[in-house]
């Protein structure tokens, strides 16, 4: 379940920010996910409008899709799925994920390795 090289350059011209849709809270480190679920394989499909976008084959039924979202940034990411959790959009294709046992240095070296076509 390696993710494909994305089809959209992740980095903002503009902004300081290389990856807009990470956050970094009081709470924590959150990512800006919009899913596509039913597709014919699980890849990141690049950054759209400063939102992550991952296609999965899961449906979006009975919070599969949410449980192959945890599972598909675990294993692309490198770490625990206990590291996870969907903090909004439970019942949406916009979703808002906590990410916990990395720093913000650590998550973007690991989506640099995913947009280059790495891992």
């Amino acid at each position: 379940m390696n993710p494909e090289k994305p089809t959209a350059n992740p980095k903002s011209s503009n902004s300081s920010n290389s990856y807009p849709f990470i956050s970094s809270t009081p709470k924590g480190l959150f990512i800006t996910i919009r899913v596509q679920p039913r597709a014919s394989k699980n890849r990141v499909d690049g950054v759209h409008g400063g939102v992550l976008k991952i296609r999965l084959t899961a449906p979006p039924v009975e919070g599969e899709a949410n449980r192959a979202i945890i599972d598909f940034l675990s294993k692309s990411l490198g770490l625990k799925k206990s590291s996870f959790s969907i903090d909004t959009g439970l019942k949406s294709r916009g979703k808002r994920v906590r990410v916990g046992d990395v720093t913000r240095d650590g998550l973007e070296e690991a989506f640099s390795r995913i947009f280059a076509g790495k891992d």
